[in-house]
């Protein structure tokens, strides 16, 4: 018990795999305000990725996801600038709604088993 509390106090006393799930559903802050389930995720990831190789693991894949996202989504944007790229643009902006909801959700509850989990449709911006 003692080696689990000493490796997990750096974390503020949050087990390694709960601070990891928390990563990942910190991107559901985006939908409260726009641009923090980008920052958040990254700020976790960043302060405690050197000290734990499983938490910089996870956050890389979160910003490769992320990142994906982004241009994924500006992609679906500029098709929406043409009548005929509206037809494609708009249902691309819902199927990737939902698929970041889901993919989201997928993560954090195999994080949460202690799994590792890599987004699918990511690009690897982070190996």
């Amino acid at each position: 018990m003692d080696s689990q509390n000493n490796q997990n106090n750096g974390l503020g006393g949050v087990q390694e795999d709960t601070y990891i799930v928390l990563m990942h559903l910190s991107q559901f802050a985006g939908f409260l305000i726009p641009g923090l389930g980008f920052l958040l995720p990254i700020v976790l990831w960043l302060v405690k990725g050197k000290d734990y190789p499983n938490i910089d693991k996870h956050g890389k894949n979160i910003a490769n996801f992320m990142i994906s996202m982004i241009i994924y989504m500006a992609i679906a944007g500029v098709l929406c600038l043409t009548i005929i790229g509206l037809v494609i643009g708009i249902p691309m902006f819902i199927v990737l709604g939902i698929i970041q909801i889901v993919f989201i959700i997928v993560a954090a509850v195999k994080a949460n088993n202690g799994e590792y989990w890599k987004y699918p449709l990511s690009i690897t911006f982070f190996s």
